[in-house]
């Protein structure tokens, strides 16, 4: 049960878009550094780090799609395209 709720939870925050998140970040980020005993700190502080998680998987997504480009470079066709003539 708990991991199911995890895993749908997991697909909801995948489905938010990063430059969204990115423009309420100093807002959480601002809440969580003033501290207070209360639900309402506790979850800034939890939606502050989602943030950042969803921040991070995407740098470290792009960092591997990148790294795995240089390895197997994709054939660029420019102009005509490499044909052989055969008889």
């Amino acid at each position: 049960m708990l991991e199911s709720a995890l895993d749908r939870l997991a697909e909801r925050i995948l489905s938010l878009d990063e430059a969204s998140l990115a423009s309420i970040l100093e807002k959480y980020k601002s809440r969580m550094e003033h501290f207070e005993p209360t639900k309402e700190w506790e979850r800034a502080v939890i939606i502050f780090f989602i943030i950042n998680a969803v921040r991070a998987k995407n740098h470290i997504f792009n960092e591997q799609l990148l790294r795995q480009r240089e390895i197997n470079p994709e054939k660029k066709t420019k102009g005509k395209p490499d044909l052989h003539l055969v008889k």
